[in-house]
């Protein structure tokens, strides 16, 4: 028989466990008051080490950059962009009720932290699966932004609260708000309620209007998504939920929201985007390489010259062919880029054609050639027999497909023979016309296939136009630069050093380099390239007019103009002496208008008269017209081209037929054939007529070194 339990076991139980409930509750109350001191203490030590009020509205969100031309004015700012800073009390009213509405309506009555929130955040996160608002009071925000990253996780939200509460306890509600609107990020690198009101409205944020802070207000949920220069649709529709919400908290009447109609707002047109950016897309990244500074604004000095780089791009977007693109880059004596164009439009295409495309250069690649022949002892009178010639298979041949026998070098240079250039290009050996080039600074691969002397290695514009440049300055290396200081906070942490040491060539081979080029312009291939004082230059087009240069210096300044398709598809009418020698031309006399002119140390001098120059000195045909597949290797016998081969290297098409001549190219008078009348020649180049077999084999040095005037110039 069971025993019954005594009375005094039943009453113990029950009073053991009132012991126990009271102990915990005990034990809860100690523990709360302890984690409650904790907070306190975590919360006054937070506040004890915030920055003060004034520190923090001059604190950056990110690093600025602002660019300065070669003048001091300011090309373009780059990064967080901020406007003023607007006071409390110049904030309109509707922008503050907008943003406290639609982001943090209990902002008055909460500590920094929000229960009522974060239990409404909790619960839709339990009903949907996935935290779809987080509860975060504009507090919270402020902290977040000046203090945290956006990284979902307790550790870094507890110390959000930690910080919103130590910053309410630092600063009044005003000020907080104060911060955080001119803070916040509203999209489009604008910081603060200025700088995104200028950006989406051309205006400051103190002329704010209920319906444009209504747009400003609800950009903060997501920048991106709701930008009005991204989708002004999505823009306008997030700022009625604004104006509604602002409606249910009673700052504003029903009837004031209807009247504050979204799609009424008149957005700013966006800048456009200039030329300038090819610059600035080139020179900034360098800045990796110059300076450590990633947090201070910078103010970046930089070498291009505004009014050139207006020429240049009038220069380029008038003269390029209709489809095509075109690239310029101006160098000064000291290497300083003062003009760089990429493209006829950077808004379509940011792709850098002056820095980043590779193309053939054509005729123009034989500086490198004649550089390689006059360094190895030869000289511009020395004489060359033009005639057919074949190197390991290869024939090049003239684009006139004749051969004028013993010429001048001046001579062959002038009218761009390719005989020649091949003949000089075997006697000094392809790996040393190679190496020049990269002496002179061409940074991409170069073939030594005996076609490389006519230009069948791709190469970069700025490193034609620093060869160039370099031959300009006398032989000396030419570095190009774009960045001459950087200041961060009115201290110079950079300031760029000219090297003037490292010699290329003699002195001596320079000039006769230059008195080469001299001729080519004055009459031979780069005859459009003339600007009334005395140029050097050389032009370059490639097979079936896939690519057109022109490059030349006067006055200190050298520049290199390309032209062609970024397809590399061939453009009716596109030759070196044409388009691109135009726009060469009327950039630089703009560029070197006053600048003092300057002589070369050889007066120009013709060539011979007697000669016949090939069909690119007056139509500006393909001046490189050897077959060869990308080997180097020819096609078919060298004689005629394969009928219907087209490769890489541009040479595999059939050679068209004769040009048609460009408007302003020089024709012989009353002639319809190619052949150069004697009548004409010896009035264009001033000398005397003579018999043609009694022409002195050195031609005579005539005073001029001027372009020809207009008046002896023949019909155009």
């Amino acid at each position: 028989m069971a025993r019954a339990s005594s009375p005094k076991s039943r009453s113990a139980s029950p009073s053991r466990w009132r012991g126990r409930l009271w102990f915990a509750a005990k034990a809860a109350i100690v523990v709360a008051v302890l984690l409650v001191g904790a907070l306190v203490t975590a919360v006054y030590i937070a506040r004890a080490q915030l920055p003060s009020f004034e520190s923090l509205k001059s604190s950056p969100n990110g690093q600025m950059i602002r660019v300065h031309a070669a003048d001091g004015s300011v090309l373009v700012s780059l990064g967080p962009s901020y406007g003023e800073w607007l006071p409390y009390d110049r904030i309109p009213a509707v922008m503050r009720d907008a943003t406290v509405a639609v982001e943090d309506r209990r902002f008055r009555s909460h500590l920094g932290v929000d229960p009522i929130g974060i239990a409404r955040s909790a619960m839709i996160r339990v009903e949907r699966g996935r935290w779809v608002q987080g509860g975060s009071t504009i507090t919270q925000q402020l902290a977040r932004n000046i203090f945290l990253n956006n990284q979902k996780k307790f550790g870094r939200k507890f110390r959000e609260w930690i910080l919103a509460l130590a910053l309410e306890r630092k600063f009044s509600k005003d000020q907080v708000l104060e911060l955080y609107l001119n803070k916040v990020y509203y999209g489009g690198g604008a910081y603060g309620i200025d700088a995104a009101s200028r950006k989406f409205f051309g205006h400051g944020a103190d002329r704010l209007t209920l319906a444009e802070a209504a747009v400003i207000a609800g950009l903060v949920k997501a920048p991106s998504n709701y930008s009005p220069t991204a989708d002004a649709d999505a823009a306008k529709g997030r700022a009625g939920v604004v104006l509604q919400q602002m409606v249910r908290n009673d700052f504003i009447t029903q009837g004031q929201a209807d009247a504050a109609d979204p799609a009424d707002v008149a957005l700013a047109p966006a800048p456009k985007q200039n030329s300038v950016r090819y610059f600035t897309d080139w020179a900034l990244p360098q800045l990796d390489l110059l300076i450590d500074e990633t947090v201070k604004p910078l103010e970046v000095w930089t070498t291009l010259d505004p009014a050139m780089q207006r020429a240049a791009d009038g220069a380029v977007r008038a003269n390029v062919p209709g489809g095509a693109q075109g690239a310029l880059v101006a160098i000064d004596r000291d290497g300083a880029v003062r003009a760089m164009v990429g493209g006829t439009d950077y808004v379509s295409s940011i792709y850098n054609r002056a820095t980043q495309a590779q193309r053939q250069p054509g005729s123009a690649f034989k500086l490198f050639v004649y550089l390689a022949a006059l360094e190895a002892g030869r000289t511009p009178e020395d004489k060359e027999i033009d005639e057919p010639v074949t190197i390991d298979g290869w024939s090049p041949r003239n684009d006139s497909r004749r051969n004028s026998g013993e010429v001048t070098l001046r001579t062959a240079f002038a009218y761009s023979l390719n005989t020649v250039a091949a003949k000089l290009g075997q006697a000094v050996g392809f790996q040393t016309v190679a190496d020049m080039a990269h002496r002179f600074g061409i940074t991409t691969q170069v073939n030594i296939h005996p076609s490389m002397v006519l230009g069948t290695s791709d190469v970069r514009l700025i490193d034609m136009t620093r060869a160039f440049a370099s031959v300009a300055n006398k032989g000396v290396a030419i570095t190009p630069f774009g960045i001459t200081r950087v200041t961060a906070d009115n201290e110079v942490i950079y300031t760029h050093e000219v090297d003037r040491s490292r010699v290329l060539v003699a002195p001596y081979v320079a000039a006769q380099m230059t008195d080469l080029l001299q001729t080519a312009v004055n009459t031979g291939t780069g005859r459009a390239a003339q600007i009334g004082r005395p140029v050097a230059g050389k032009t370059g087009t490639t097979s079936s007019s896939k690519d057109g240069w022109f490059l030349g210096f006067s006055s200190g300044l050298t520049t290199g103009v390309w032209m062609g398709r970024d397809d590399a598809r061939p453009i009716s009418g596109l030759h070196g002496g044409t388009a691109p020698a135009r726009a060469f031309a009327q950039f630089m006399k703009a560029a070197v208008a006053s600048r003092p002119i300057e002589q070369f140390d050889t007066q120009v001098t013709l060539p011979e008269a007697q000669l016949e120059p090939d069909a690119e000195s007056y139509y500006g045909a393909p001046d490189n017209m050897s077959f060869v597949d990308e080997d180097g290797q020819p096609l078919g016998d060298g004689s005629r081209p394969p009928a219907a081969v087209e490769d890489d290297t541009g040479f595999g098409q059939e050679r068209p037929v004769a040009p048609t001549r460009p408007r302003d190219d020089l024709t012989p008078p009353d002639t319809g054939t190619e052949r150069l009348d004697q009548d004409w020649l010896d009035r264009v180049t001033g000398q005397q007529q003579q018999p043609r077999r009694e022409a002195p084999r050195t031609p005579p040095t005539p005073a001029r070194t001027q372009p020809l005037r207009d008046s002896d110039r023949p019909n155009q």
